[in-house]
């Protein structure tokens, strides 16, 4: 438990089936769904212990090698960044699932083992009979990933995707925070991350608040929910989320998508470039150009384009095909240009 005090718990819903959880996405609220892959025969292995659903991956035939990480017994289980912020404080390893999975068996009686994990493999290539045999039907043509590891910390930070976590093996206490409390989850350098996207500096197990003060802002918004085998988590587009994984063999599969037009540009990316063109300029030239993007972007002033005819509203119309590809080709003109 941090010590900012204990959290209300992320609200339990019944969304099995398609109408339900539309629904809920709808909320864009987090939601715990109990008991939603209970009936997955990878959950009934691990209900007969570690053991037991190690024997079952390693009879689902891995395809092939793996990567995985590793932080020293000194980090207590937090993937995080060394003392000086030049690098990570886990190393990366590659070798056979079948030979993690039996060292975890190993060393899940020590008093201070170092934490290992496996992340964000697809399964359906690494593990096909897993892939067929434990199948989530709300998201039938999403693909599924595993994450499995020892008692570990994964620090607060946000997809750039829906999510919905299934606990197959170890009990997983998720702990999350709105979008909106960016600002005081006190995001880490973009450059260097250990997954992708920025990750909140601060531990939430044992904030610093001289260092960190509005992070105590961003506790009172915050909420948390403990999986057992066979629940879920659904976690919203881009909601924070710290993860911590309370067994010594601990397994989650989860499905990352989006329902944005593969054809729009990545936001994220537009995001990096934004930095690159504004992050930089006189205060009084960035304010001129968040009113543009506030208008032509957010549309805070209403449709950018409504005063104009449909034929003149070019790229500021409604999106089609037609319209996507002219951006493209604006953009291709742009950055295939020479730099300045």
């Amino acid at each position: 438990m941090s010590a900012l005090g204990p959290l209300p718990s992320i609200a339990e819903v019944e969304a099995g089936d398609t109408a339900s959880f539309a629904a809920l996405r709808a909320e864009r609220r987090p939601a715990v769904l109990r008991g939603l892959v209970a009936g997955w025969p990878a959950v009934a292995a691990a209900r007969r212990g570690d053991a037991g659903i190690v024997d079952y991956l390693v009879d689902c035939a891995p395809t092939r090698p793996v990567s995985g990480i590793m932080a020293p017994a000194e980090a207590h289980g937090r993937f995080f960044y060394n003392d000086d912020l030049t690098g990570l404080n886990f190393r990366r390893l590659n070798g056979r699932l079948e030979d993690f999975l039996r060292e975890l068996l190993r060393i899940a009686g020590a008093e201070a083992p170092p934490a290992m994990a496996v992340q964000s493999e697809a399964i359906a290539e690494l593990l096909p009979p897993f892939a067929r045999a434990n199948r989530l039907d709300l998201l039938p043509h999403v693909a599924p990933r595993i994450w499995i590891g020892n008692r570990i910390r994964v620090a607060p930070h946000y997809d750039l995707m829906e999510n919905v976590a299934c606990c197959v093996a170890g009990r997983r206490r998720f702990t999350l925070f709105p979008p909106d409390q960016l600002a005081n989850l006190y995001p880490g350098p973009f450059e260097l991350t250990p997954a992708g996207t920025p990750i909140s500096m601060v531990d939430p197990a044992d904030p610093d608040l001289e260092r960190y003060p509005k992070f105590a802002i961003a506790w009172d918004s915050a909420s948390e929910a403990t999986l057992e085998p066979g629940d879920a988590l659904y976690i919203p587009y881009m909601w924070w989320h710290g993860v911590e994984s309370l067994e010594a063999v601990s397994i989650l599969v989860n499905y990352w998508w989006t329902d944005h037009d593969a054809a729009l540009g990545a936001p994220y990316d537009a995001l990096l470039h934004n930095l690159f063109a504004f992050r930089h300029l006189p205060p009084a030239d960035r304010a001129i150009w968040r009113d543009l993007l506030d208008h032509y972007v957010f549309e805070a002033n209403g449709d950018p384009a409504a005063h104009l005819p449909p034929h003149a509203q070019g790229i500021l119309g409604p999106a089609s095909p037609q319209r996507l590809g002219a951006m493209r080709t604006m953009l291709r003109r742009i950055f295939g240009g020479s730099e300045r």
